[in-house]
């Protein structure tokens, strides 16, 4: 199979094919036993739709509507009509790489065999995909339960032709027009289609894995600023000694000891407590890194397992069970999504907030041990980094915000027949920004990190060999090392472009090899 090709069965896909085809724009392809069981399911479908007794979303209304029996001759009005007004979605437009998560994981669900879709709706979403259309889909408009309506409405809008799109050149025209500019006729729904087009946890899923891989990223380049701020504080190696994590067996803590170990091995700065009063014990935001580091790298594990078992869902109402059953459930609420989304800003507020407590002691002369007052050239006529650790406060301060749960909300809606929702939609935005902010945090405490590691070696101390591999790595990217006051920005997009794209991990890992 191509490398760059994902084939959709009939048993759910993993996190890496998702990023694969939300980011790096890999082919969609339908296995053989996908059509079979869409196919098998639709015939399901089409007998029911052909008896008398009402079946939900298939010759009924919808939501609190479900009383009307809907006759046949109105039933492909129906599902289109259901796509046209959840079609409902308000302010800024959300991302494109979020969009084709959502449109892949929906994909998922519908080739599952569990929904009654027919294989060439099935296939004309996957054309869409591949075509680099991606559907306009707003901010506002899912309450996380009854699935993300709006936006899986705004992407079901435009399998039948409606609304407007982006094309594969980043411009927003009619979804009519793109898709005949790429050979695609448009869908035309019919019974239960649009419902099931709707219908699933697919956007806060698809922020979820696509946080859970940035935040993997940010957890090992944050074990190793913890390290390198360790080094340029002069601190002591002996707390991260593996026996006595040991005695403490939370496996995150074990694994970022064991980074922030490896990063720091061979330095010639760590354990000196150089002082006319000779330190005991180190800082906690420098003694307990691995643990606060640890129990957010556990809460990842927690979150990719939720992730995992939602992968392996098929998440419809109703859904058609083997044995030609059709059954309304309630798997579309959000609510274990959510809650790790929610769970995810908690943690990754306090891993900005103990990033930033080592940059500001860093920048101290009175805790420093011996570095210049906010790492200036010349203190007083240079301000050196005291603005950019003003930035990251205000940004750690923003993420204590976001780590307010989202989950606990709920506002009733359609007319109290959906009375408690989950609000992940919610829970997902705001994580996928407290993500971007942590990374800028994470770059801000690198950038002061390495200045301070540049200046010990200056003053004649040997840093250790991943040090120096990762100082080469930040300045070829752009982030500049001591000297007087600049216009000190650019440093900083620099450094934060640097950790986002996991260049702090690569430069690094050329020493030490695979981090955890």
């Amino acid at each position: 199979m191509d490398m760059h090709t994902v084939v959709v069965g009939t048993s759910g896909t993993t996190a890496e094919e998702v990023v694969a085809v939300a980011r790096e724009g890999a082919r969609v392809e339908l296995s053989a036993a996908a059509v079979e069981a869409l196919a098998a399911a639709r015939e399901t479908v089409e007998a029911l739709a052909a008896k008398p007794e009402p079946v939900y979303g298939v010759s009924t209304g919808f939501g609190a509507l479900a009383s009307r029996h809907i006759s046949p001759g109105l039933r492909a009005q129906l599902q289109r009509n259901i796509v046209r007004s959840h079609a409902a979605g308000m302010g800024p437009r959300v991302e494109r790489e979020v969009v084709r998560a959502l449109m892949f994981l929906r994909l998922k669900t519908v080739a599952s065999g569990h929904t009654g879709v027919r294989p060439e709706v099935a296939q004309t979403m996957a054309d869409v995909l591949n075509a680099g259309i991606t559907p306009v889909v707003h901010e506002y408009g899912s309450l996380g339960c009854s699935g993300d309506l709006a936006p899986l409405s705004h992407c079901a809008l435009t399998l039948m032709g409606e609304g407007d799109a982006e094309g594969p050149d980043g411009l927003v025209r009619p979804a009519a027009e793109l898709l005949a500019a790429h050979g695609i006729t448009p869908v035309e729904l019919v019974e239960k289609e649009g419902l099931a087009l709707l219908n699933g946890t697919d956007g806060m899923l698809g922020m979820l894995v696509l946080a859970l891989a940035d935040l993997k990223n940010l957890y090992t380049s944050a074990d190793i600023t913890a390290a390198l701020s360790l080094e340029a504080l002069l601190g002591t190696e002996k707390v991260l000694a593996p026996e006595l994590h040991a005695i403490r067996p939370h496996p995150g803590q074990g694994a970022s000891a064991d980074n922030m170990l490896r990063v720091l091995a061979g330095s010639g700065l760590t354990g000196h407590h150089q002082d006319d009063l000779p330190r005991v014990q180190d800082a906690y935001s420098v003694r307990c890194a691995p643990q606060v580091n640890g129990a957010g790298r556990d809460t990842l594990t927690h979150g990719r397992l939720v992730a995992d078992r939602e992968l392996a869902a098929a998440v419809d109402n109703p859904v058609v069970l083997p044995g030609g059953r059709v059954e309304s459930n309630g798997n579309f609420h959000g609510a274990p999504v959510a809650y790790v989304l929610d769970f995810l800003a908690i943690v990754a507020a306090d891993l900005g907030s103990i990033c930033e407590r080592r940059t500001d002691r860093l920048l101290d002369k009175n805790r420093s041990h011996g570095l210049p007052p906010f790492l200036a050239d010349d203190a007083g006529v240079d301000s050196g980094l005291m603005i950019a650790q003003y930035t990251q406060a205000a940004l750690v301060s923003e993420l204590k915000r976001l780590a307010v749960p989202a989950s606990v909300d709920s506002i009733p809606s359609s007319a109290m027949q959906e009375d408690h929702v989950s609000m992940g939609w919610s829970a997902a935005r705001k994580l996928r920004t407290a993500v971007g902010n942590l990374a800028r945090i994470v770059a801000v405490e690198l950038y002061a990190a390495t200045r301070a590691v540049e200046l010990r070696a200056a003053a004649g101390m040997t840093p250790a060999p991943a040090s120096l591999a990762a100082v080469e790595a930040l300045r070829a990217a752009g982030a500049q090392g001591p000297g007087p006051d600049r216009f000190l920005s650019p440093d900083l997009a620099a450094a934060d472009a640097f950790v986002s794209r996991g260049g702090l991990v690569t430069a690094v890992e050329a020493v030490t090899g695979p981090l955890a």
